[in-house]
């Protein structure tokens, strides 16, 4: 009799354990779907998971004590290499894959519509949806990306790029003005953004910057119009060389030929040195410049000059 209890209760243990192993099997083997690029923050397995369950993956805390007999999680973008995987490859595959980065260099004095025509075709990306995406998400439609080079994983969607690009670059700007005045004010600095803008398109080097700052300070106060040609390289314009005609029929807020002030929104991304420029402008009392043909500027505070040094320069 209590050799048949024991058999029983082996037997019964048996299937238990069977029936726990193939439940167990059968969830490993669930699929689940998920971007091929996925981004996976730093912290504990428990916060790793959370952070999945937020953005809506089929996670649960179970995966939390299957990953502690995996491994530990990457950090940052991993690449899974397919949308749909199932549940013990979406775990292991956290464990051990990382997304291969390829690199995209935003140079100073670019537009974010020349810069996101170069992005789509580098990572065979929709344009329309890129550029939707960074005016929807972005503080202001020019100028709200950081020129650097940046590092992007292979794989990643339109969505994805646009919020790496804005939040490294609001965050660099975020700490430069705290660091100047404390504080961010947000106005305000858009504002630095649009003039140092047109630093950057008109100055021949980092050393002239200040000194093309203080220009256009001393001009506004004068209660003169800019007219300076950069401003016009806007948007699609941004390498196209700007004439006489140009000047007549451009309408927009851009041409300081025809609008006193700086334009209310930036004409393309600046660096930080055009920044600081904006911020802290020479202290000088020219009012014009031109290039010459050593390639810089000459600066003046008289008309009579400024044409000797066009005549100069056009010979």
């Amino acid at each position: 009799m209590i050799k048949k209890t024991m058999l029983t209760i082996v037997a019964c243990m048996i299937e238990i354990i069977f029936i726990i192993v193939v439940s167990f099997m059968y969830y490993l083997n669930k699929p689940i779907t998920s971007p091929k690029v996925v981004y996976i923050p730093k912290g504990s397995i428990n916060q790793i998971i959370t952070h999945l369950q937020k953005k809506k993956y089929d996670v649960s805390k179970l995966d939390s004590v299957i990953l502690r007999f995996i491994g530990s999680p990457q950090n940052g973008w991993i690449d899974l290499g397919t949308t749909y995987n199932t549940k013990a490859d979406f775990l292991y595959k956290l464990t051990t894959a990382k997304a291969a980065l390829e690199a995209v260099t935003l140079i100073p004095g670019e537009t974010t519509y020349i810069f996101m025509q170069q992005v789509a075709k580098k990572f065979d990306l929709d344009f329309s949806l890129l550029y939707v995406t960074f005016e929807k998400n972005a503080f202001v439609k020019e100028g709200a990306l950081l020129p650097n080079t940046y590092k992007v994983p292979k794989g990643i969607d339109e969505q994805q790029i646009v919020k790496i690009l804005l939040q490294h670059s609001y965050r660099k700007m975020k700490q430069l003005s705290m660091k100047i005045f404390g504080t961010f004010n947000k106005r305000r600095w858009i504002q630095y953004l649009s003039i140092a803008s047109i630093i950057q398109k008109e100055s021949a080097n980092k050393d002239e910057m200040p000194i093309v700052s203080s220009v256009i300070y001393n001009r506004i106060k004068k209660g003169m119009k800019l007219q300076m040609d950069g401003t016009l390289n806007y948007g699609k314009y941004s390498h196209i060389k700007i004439t006489p005609k140009r000047i007549r029929e451009d309408k927009s807020r851009y041409n300081t030929y025809k609008y006193k002030g700086v334009p209310k929104t930036p004409v393309c991304n600046v660096s930080i040195e055009a920044i600081k420029a904006a911020i802290f402008p020479a202290k000088t009392n020219y009012l014009y410049f031109m290039k010459n043909k050593k390639g810089t500027h000459d600066f003046t505070r008289h008309y009579s000059t400024h044409l000797t040094n066009i005549s100069r320069a056009t010979k």
